[in-house]
Order: structure tokens, then C-alpha cells, then sequence
């Protein structure tokens, strides 16, 4: 009965978020207050379920950005890529998608949105071009480049932590395929999107002429914020040598940037966006509900009922059904519940065919669950974190970007990414 309730208002809140007819926070609240009213899980458990490595992340990168705004730094990088590329709309799509893609790789993704996704609506307006394509793109672009590290999604941290994986052991095995499957990206989007725009010669010159420098309106400031934000992004690559969680580094610098710039911190705390920190408590809570009352563990043996004795065939269920649950569940708690499946399907397998080697089951598992998880938060707007980090700050540009639409863009980058992944795991483990 409690796993029929857990799915029953996990399939209402979705509901509800999907058709955009409530507030995506109310929604979540709502429903983590159902699960603990109806005794579904206790208040510990659903506060043990919340990643607090997220919510800091999230709470310091959003004060950063604030402090960063209020020097005109996002309008001086505005101005200066819509300046080098002549004000080509496609120049300029070809040229963010790709360094979200990289610097989602060697920071992480939310980080990746939360600093880009501002620029990219600033250069759109001056440009006079809805910006919703390009920071949809620039979504899935982050979410694929993220797969690439074990930095670079929060999913990939949680599983290099629980399967003991390191850096180069993602990089390794999952960089070759990625490179693989952004390529493929950057050529869709060059067929769908080179002729879309048109700027006109008025406004094209308007850019040419602009002066980056004039958007600058307190550089002493600016130049703090670069330095300790460098200084962040140092301690975010180094973070395993340095034994500090990004989140933690994250909340930590954002506090030395207030102190540093003299910012009002109340004023500050304020613009953090609060929906957002309350929507991930939610789902996060939402979801610990699936995992206590063993929904994760009947989608874990219909899977090993239906892979059978073949690896190849379970490294494709994972992988797919990943991406399929990602896309809906938002990949963090579900690879946090995943994990222990796969552990056990790995046990499994190696019992039933006791000639092959563990790492030989165990390595194309995990990076099938790595592959499914993080691509497959590209297939809806809730899928990954940095989707909805995106969805919320074009919300407040006035931009909005519905479920509808990004679906439209998502699910066919997400399919197009799994059969790639599909060939290279085959081709590359069997």
C-alpha cells in the first residue's frame, strides 16, 4: 500500500509540474508533506534523502553571480562575444553551447548554467532574438558535457564516490564517447538552427561598434570577485585532493566575496532563488518515498528478469531505463538510488557466471548508469539541475522556457546521445 501511495504522488506532483498548471515549488512541498503525513518515510529519512552537497552549491554559486552582476561583468562578456562573433546569431550559439560543454567538464554544469545562462539573454536582447533556443541548447550542451568528468555532473560524483571510481577513470571511459556525441550535436544544430536568425545591418553595426569596457561600472569590485571566484573554481577541480565537498567550497567562497566586496549581505541572501533551493528539498523528499517503500528495488528486478544471463543486454536496460527515470525524476535521487541496484546486479551477474572477471561486469554497468543518468536529464526540464536552474533564471528574465518546449528540444538530443552511447559501449566492452 505505501509503495502504491509513493508512486501515486510522485505520478500527481509530476503531473502537476509537467502541464506548468502550479508553481513547480508548491508542487514538490506539497508532496513532501503528503509523504511524511502519510507515515510513507520519517523526518529523518527525508532529510537524510536531501543532498546538501547541491543545495550549497546552488545557494553559493547564485550569491557569486549576484555580486558578480552588480559590477557589470555579465554585460561587459555580453558585449564582447556579440562583438567578435559580428553580431551572428549562429557564431555566437556555436560558441556558448561549446564552452558550456567545456567548462561544464572541468567545473560542473549547475556552476556552468548559473554563470552563462545570464550572458547568453543579455546578448540576445541586444541582438533582439528570443533567447530560449539558445539557453535550452546551452542546457543540454552542459548536461553533456558534465558526463564527460567525475566533476562535471552531480551524478558522476555520487557514483565515483559509492564504486570507488576516480577522475581519470571517467575521463578515460567516458570522454572519448562524449567528445563523440557532442560533435553529433554541434552538427544537428548547424542543420537546424544556421539559417533561423536574422539580425539586421542596423543593429549588427550597433554591436560591431560597442565599447565592452563601457558596461563595466565598478572594476575594484570585479576584479575581488574574479580572484576569489578563481580561486573557487581551482579548489572545485582539486576538491577530492582537498577533501572538501563542492558545495562546501561553494558556500565558503560566496561568504569571502560578501566579506571581500562589502556587499549588503541581506540584500544579497535575498536574490538567491529560494523556489529553486525549496523545489530540489522537495523532490529530493519525494523520491526518498520511492526508494524506503521499495519501488527502486521492483524497477531493479524487472531489469535482471528482463537482461537475463546477457552483460550487454543489462548494460542497455540500465542505461536506457537511466535515461527514461532521469528524465522524470531528476537524476541526483535517482542515481542515489540506483547505486546499490547496480551493486547488486553486479553481485548477481558475477554469481551466475563465475568465469568472468568483476571488473569486467562492474566497469560497463557503471559507466552504463553514468551515461543513462546524465544524458538522460536532457529528455525533460526536471531531468537534471542544471535544467531547472536554467527554467528558473530565464523565469526571471522574463523569458520563460515551458516543459513543452524544452521537451521538443530534449528528447530528440537525448535519443540521438543513447545511440551513440549504445554503439561505443558495445563496440568498446564486448
Amino acid at each position: 500500500m505505501k509503495a502504491f501511495l509513493s508512486i501515486a504522488i510522485f505520478v500527481i506532483a509530476y503531473f502537476f509540474i509537467a502541464t506548468e498548471k502550479v508553481n513547480k515549488t508548491i508542487v514538490t512541498i506539497l508532496g513532501a508533506c503528503c509523504v511524511l503525513f502519510l507515515n510513507l518515510v520519517t523526518f529523518p529519512e527525508a532529510v537524510a534523502a536531501v543532498d546538501f552537497n547541491v543545495i550549497f552549491l546552488l545557494v553559493g554559486m547564485m550569491t557569486c553571480v549576484h555580486i558578480l552582476s552588480k559590477t557589470g561583468f555579465f554585460e561587459w562578456v555580453a558585449v564582447s562575444i556579440a562583438k567578435y562573433t559580428k553580431g551572428n546569431p549562429y557564431g555566437i550559439m556555436v560558441l556558448l553551447v561549446t564552452a558550456t560543454a567545456v567548462l561544464s567538464s572541468v567545473l560542473d554544469n549547475v556552476t556552468t548554467i548559473i554563470l552563462l545562462v545570464p550572458v547568453t539573454i543579455l546578448i540576445m536582447q541586444l541582438l533582439e532574438i528570443d533567447p530560449v533556443p539558445f539557453i535550452i541548447l546551452e542546457a543540454i550542451a552542459s548536461n553533456i558535457g558534465g558526463t564527460a568528468t567525475l566533476i562535471g555532473d552531480p551524478p558522476n560524483i555520487i557514483i565515483g564516490s559509492r564504486a570507488n571510481l576516480s577522475f581519470n577513470d571517467f575521463l578515460f571511459n567516458l570522454g572519448p564517447v562524449i567528445v563523440l556525441v557532442f560533435a553529433f550535436f554541434l552538427l544537428t544544430i548547424f542543420l537546424a538552427f544556421r539559417n533561423r536568425f536574422q539580425v539586421s545591418r542596423q543593429i549588427k553595426g550597433r554591436v560591431i561598434n560597442a565599447i565592452p569596457s563601457l558596461a563595466i561600472t565598478d572594476f575594484p569590485r570585479m576584479r575581488k570577485a574574479l580572484i576569489i571566484l578563481a580561486v573557487m573554481f581551482i579548489m572545485f577541480f582539486l576538491h577530492e585532493l582537498i577533501g572538501l565537498q563542492p558545495g562546501v567550497i561553494a558556500l565558503g567562497g560566496s561568504m569571502v566575496m560578501l566579506l571581500a566586496c562589502r556587499i549588503e549581505s541581506d540584500e544579497t541572501l535575498m536574490r538567491v532563488e529560494w523556489g529553486v533551493i525549496f523545489f530540489f528539498i522537495g523532490m529530493f523528499m519525494i523520491i526518498s518515498a520511492l526508494e524506503v517503500n521499495g519501488v527502486m528495488s521492483l524497477i531493479s528486478n524487472s531489469v535482471m528478469m528482463m537482461a537475463g544471463k546477457n552483460l550487454l543486454i543489462l548494460c542497455f536496460v540500465v542505461m536506457w531505463g537511466a535515461a527514461l527515470l532521469s528524465s522524470v525524476l531528476d537524476n541526483i535521487p535517482f542515481v542515489i538510488a540506483m547505486v546499490p541496484l547496480v551493486k547488486q546486479f553486479i553481485t548477481h551477474f558475477t554469481l551466475e557466471n563465475p568465469g568472468m572477471h568483476y571488473a569486467a561486469v562492474a566497469e560497463p554497468l557503471w559507466w552504463a548508469l553514468a551515461l543513462g543518468a546524465c544524458l538522460g536529464g536532457n529528455g525533460t526540464i526536471i531531468g537534471s539541475s542544471a535544467n531547472i536552474i536554467m527554467a528558473k533564471i530565464s523565469e526571471k528574465n522574463e523569458c520563460p522556457v515551458t516543459f513543452k518546449r524544452f521537451f521538443k528540444y530534449g528528447v530528440s538530443f537525448t535519443i540521438q546521445s543513447l545511440l551513440i552511447c549504445s554503439v561505443y559501449l558495445w563496440l568498446r566492452y564486448f
